[in-house]
């Protein structure tokens, strides 16, 4: 994600990497691994801790793949995930959305995961993917929408917790509800020949259950996420420790059901 535009108002506390350690190709790329093949170049815009950068990597090798991000720290885990599964045609590299330092026409695959709800301006990231895809090749995005998610039963305080996110999120200069805008933006960009697709992420079994309410307490009270909301004069901290406690209410239901969906776009250039 760009620095200069936007603040990524998750951060990368330790309960926002269990989430992006969670994501693999299968899970949250689904839509574009019909398009790859063994022998492509594929860069992966705010790669993370690399899981679904080294997916990518092993289903086209003997191809060259690169993941970018803005943090170091999360590089350094991304460079050591690709070691541990002995992936030799993977780099990682520092670098902003907005101004890839990469020639034109780069790369076969452009993809990004849950990056444009978090960049001021969307559509200049799609066009700046664009232009480092190869004539040919695909331009892919994914992202969560947060209007759009659903879950049962309706504890008291989840529907606050969504409201505040909201907020916090389109103060820090992104846009939560990225997944139904990801057509337009593509449209504004100058990309013509798009598919526009929906999945969902759904937690309900006990695990699942536990593992995501878990997440999402914990980071309501301990993320960069929490000190923009403190420190924007959106919350106190007892408002986020009562915010937490929906979470862990939620979480406790043995019939408790959570719906994430998200847009999706595959955009041949």
């Amino acid at each position: 994600m760009p620095e200069a535009d936007a603040v990524y108002a998750h951060g990368h506390h330790e309960s926002v990497l269990r989430s992006h350690r969670w994501r693999t190709a299968a899970n949250s790329a689904a839509h574009l691994l019909g398009a790859l093949a063994p022998g492509m170049s594929v860069l992966d815009v705010g790669c993370g801790p690399g899981t679904i950068t080294a997916d990518l990597a092993a289903l086209v090798a003997p191809g060259e793949v690169t993941g970018v991000d803005t943090a170091e720290d999360v590089l350094a885990e991304a460079r050591a995930t690709a070691a541990a599964r002995g992936l030799a045609d993977v780099r990682f590299l520092r670098a902003d959305v907005l101004a890839l330092d990469f020639p034109d026409a780069s790369f076969d695959v452009v993809h990004a995961h849950q990056v444009l709800q978090h960049v001021g301006d969307p559509v200049a990231a799609l066009r700046e993917m664009r232009r480092v895809c190869r004539p040919g090749g695909v331009v892919a995005a994914r992202d969560a929408d947060f209007a759009a998610m659903a879950w049962y039963p309706e504890v008291p305080g989840l529907e606050d917790w969504r409201r505040l996110y909201h907020r916090v999120a389109r103060t820090a200069g992104g846009e939560p509800d990225a997944g139904r805008r990801l057509l337009s933006w593509a449209r504004r960009a100058g990309l013509t020949d798009v598919t526009a697709t929906a999945s969902a992420w759904c937690f309900s079994g006990d695990t699942d259950r536990a593992w995501w309410s878990g997440l999402w307490a914990e980071r309501t009270v301990a993320s960069a996420y929490a000190s923009l909301a403190v420190g924007g004069g959106h919350a106190d901290r007892e408002e986020l420790e009562r915010l937490a406690a929906a979470w862990r209410a939620w979480g406790a239901r043995e019939d408790g059901w959570f719906a994430v969906p998200h847009g999706e776009i595959l955009c041949r250039v």
